[in-house]
């Protein structure tokens, strides 16, 4: 009994290291926006540079799962959501390279006048958060349905990166001269939609983790 209730102890604390983890990835994705719309060179830097300690905070994570694993001998139930934990924590490391990504694009643009408005990339990127962050709150709180919710929201990113891509398609074919800079925004929006993406499998995975059974949920359309 002892030995159950210090694994179970030690899961929750790593449970708590993934809200962080989450929280790391989440401000990473709004900065780089928010650097993408100031033209803000020194914290698309500081996003790239603290792309490390997500990393970081993912090997920690990892350490943390297999040491559990060689000193607790989990049963079968508890063994399935270490492994969830891996995927999930794998996941959010990508999201966050996808941020990284998007500050390199800024310091690529540079101090380039905008070609548009930003109005639908940053309604992503906030939609990729907010998705992001319930998905985590769904695995703190053991909530299946939640995480099967926010899965299907995943179509209104998909919709948004349509409007993104045809608006500045339609930019390029009536000025050439515009389709380097168009095609920057346009890996801005994939970043985010495949962020998007990866929340969903996280969502996948709080459902096996609650269940203990895989599901196919909110598929993209890409």
């Amino acid at each position: 009994m002892e030995i159950r209730t210090a694994f179970h102890k030690k899961l929750r604390q790593i449970q708590g290291e993934i809200l962080a983890m989450g929280n790391m990835v989440e401000k990473a994705i709004e900065q780089s926006i928010e650097a993408l719309k100031n033209r803000n060179l020194d914290m698309a830097n500081r996003i790239i540079t603290d792309d490390r300690n997500i990393n970081r905070k993912r090997y920690e994570i990892e350490e943390r799962c297999i040491q559990l694993i060689a000193t607790q001998q989990p049963m079968a139930s508890d063994l399935r959501n270490i492994i969830c934990i891996l995927n999930i924590i794998t996941e959010l490391e990508r999201i966050g390279d996808y941020a990284e990504g998007i500050a390199k694009i800024v310091l690529m643009i540079g101090d380039e006048p905008p070609l548009k408005p930003l109005i639908d990339i940053p309604r992503m990127a906030e939609k990729t958060v907010d998705m992001l962050h319930r998905s985590l709150d769904a695995l703190g709180n053991h909530n299946a349905e939640a995480a099967r919710q926010i899965a299907t929201e995943d179509n209104e990113v998909d919709d948004l990166y349509d409007q993104v891509f045809r608006e500045l398609l339609s930019f390029m074919i009536e000025d050439p001269k515009t389709i380097t800079r168009a095609t920057r925004l346009i890996w801005v929006a994939h970043n985010l939609e495949r962020s998007a993406d990866r929340v969903t499998n996280i969502c996948e995975r709080v459902v096996f983790f609650v269940t203990g059974k895989m599901e196919e949920i909110g598929a993209s359309k890409y």
